[in-house]
């Protein structure tokens, strides 16, 4: 038990010395500050170039807002929830793979409305538009010195932008502040002919743009309500927002589905959310609306499906365990590794000897009493009172012949009388002990009480001649050991 309490309290005590270094050495690190270079847009992070103050304010305002964390292929099984718009932002932390790619233009096909808010998007989430393809084209590539907490160094030298047409997507916004590293979206028509296909030219050429106002609207297919159902839609993409450099807002068709480009995140980022229209543009996008007319003649409007903020090429995807996740940063998870190894080395030394080995010390726990007191009880049962008699005689008259000075094999008359000469007793009756004794071993019937008279009548002869025999085995005995 000593033993024990000691390994207990040397746990304990080393377990105490680990929290200590743990909490002398923590140091908590600094957040990394935010750069256009490397940016953070997840909808989690609340620096200048996250999303969360969009987040929070479609999530107060009654909008449905979640946060994507599953892979893009659980939007075509998860019946759970259904997502209409899903919403990927800036550069992200994991880039998207063919299978991701494949799961979100599949999902776009059914009907799913995929919103792109980057400078470059990758190119496998563009798929092209029957002849149409969209490209983007970087303006201008962010330093390291530039602060994207800082609105006159993001916006230098950068005008406002006006819609270039009334669309659902520029409903009530007059004028839009983008970041001076803005790209431009532009797309060409491919067009078939003879077998051969022949480059057209873009809608969005700078040539063509000079020679034009830079705000002249341009032609937008009619609404698809005022389509006849068996009017097939234009694959060519609309342009929203633009000037003299190019588009800067462009969605267009694919499947039953919509993919919108916003070539600028700055638009929709917690530094720049506040600027002119910028957030009347950010909740047309995610949050196109539908409107109606009651009989009464009152026009109301309607959000339709749920919105889902892509957290999982963030870094933030449900594959990481959320305890762990939420111990990071802190010595938690240090202090327990460091604990389990503990754990394993007191496992592996205590089945380890230091030493050489040495033999087990035997201990005889048997005491002679217990089997002379199964040997009673066996003979007792068995009534074999002659075999009794024998084994207390036999050793009787081994110390009496001894006594007398005589062999064991001398006849009885003459050790009776030689032991009766060195001593009190009386010979006739010592021999005619001898006889009975002899008589009961060699088969005279002999009840138990005459048994017991005999071996007490042994046991004074021994006591008289002041023998002892059970006191000098016992020293003999412990003498051997």
């Amino acid at each position: 038990m000593r033993q024990r309490i000691a390994i207990i309290v040397t746990v304990v005590v080393v377990l105490g010395v680990l929290i200590a270094i743990n909490a002398a050495s923590y140091q908590r690190e600094d957040e990394r500050q935010d750069t256009e270079l490397s940016p953070n847009r997840s909808s989690y992070h609340s620096g200048a170039t996250g999303t969360r103050a969009l987040y929070d304010f479609l999530s107060e305002s009654g909008y449905p807002v979640m946060r994507w964390r599953e892979v893009p292929a659980q939007l075509l099984v998860d019946t759970r929830q259904k997502v209409q718009t899903f919403v990927i932002i800036g550069d992200t932390a994991l880039s998207i793979d063919e299978d991701d790619a494949r799961s979100l233009l599949l999902w776009v096909e059914r009907g799913g409305r995929l919103v792109l808010v980057d400078r470059r998007p990758e190119d496998q989430i563009l798929p092209p538009s029957g002849h149409w393809v969209v490209a983007t084209e970087v303006g201008g590539f962010p330093s390291l010195t530039v602060n994207p907490g800082n609105v006159s160094e993001m916006t230098e030298n950068v005008k406002p932008i006006q819609p270039l047409q009334p669309t659902l997507l520029t409903q009530k916004v007059e004028w839009v502040m983008p970041s001076r590293y803005a790209a431009t979206i532009s797309f060409t028509n491919i067009k078939s002919n003879s077998g051969q296909d022949q480059e057209a030219q873009s809608l969005q050429n700078n040539h063509e743009l000079e020679n034009e106002h830079p705000l002249t609207p341009k032609p937008v297919s009619p609404p698809a309500a005022a389509l006849d159902k068996s009017t097939p839609l234009s694959p060519a993409p609309v342009v929203h927002l633009g000037d003299s450099r190019g588009a800067l807002l462009v969605d267009y068709p694919h499947g039953n589905g919509r993919i919108v480009v916003l070539s600028d995140p700055y638009i929709v980022s917690n530094g720049g959310l506040s600027l002119r229209d910028n957030l009347q543009l950010a909740i047309n996008l995610l949050a196109p609306q539908r409107g109606r007319t009651r009989p009464s003649g009152v026009e109301v409007t309607k959000t339709e499906g749920l919105i889902a903020f892509d957290e999982y090429h963030q870094g933030r995807g449900t594959t990481r365990n959320d305890l762990i996740g939420y111990f990071s940063g802190t010595p938690i998870l240090p202090l327990l590794g460091q604990s389990a190894v503990l754990v394993l080395v007191i496992l592996w030394t205590s089945s380890r000897r230091f030493g050489r080995s040495l033999p087990l010390k035997q201990i005889d726990r048997r005491s002679s009493l217990e089997f002379v007191a199964s040997m009673a009880e066996l003979q007792q049962r068995a009534r074999a009172y002659d075999l009794a008699i024998e084994n207390v005689y036999s050793r009787t008259r081994r110390v009496l012949a001894r006594y007398a000075g005589m062999d064991y094999n001398s006849q009885r008359a003459e050790i009776a009388s030689r032991v009766a000469a060195r001593s009190s007793l009386d010979p006739p009756s010592l021999e005619v002990l001898m006889r009975q004794c002899e008589e009961a071993i060699n088969g005279a019937p002999v009840t138990e009480r005459q048994a017991i008279q005999l071996v007490k009548r042994l046991r004074d002869v021994e006591r008289a001649l002041g023998l002892r025999m059970r006191e000098r085995d016992a020293r003999q005995a412990t003498q051997r050991v």
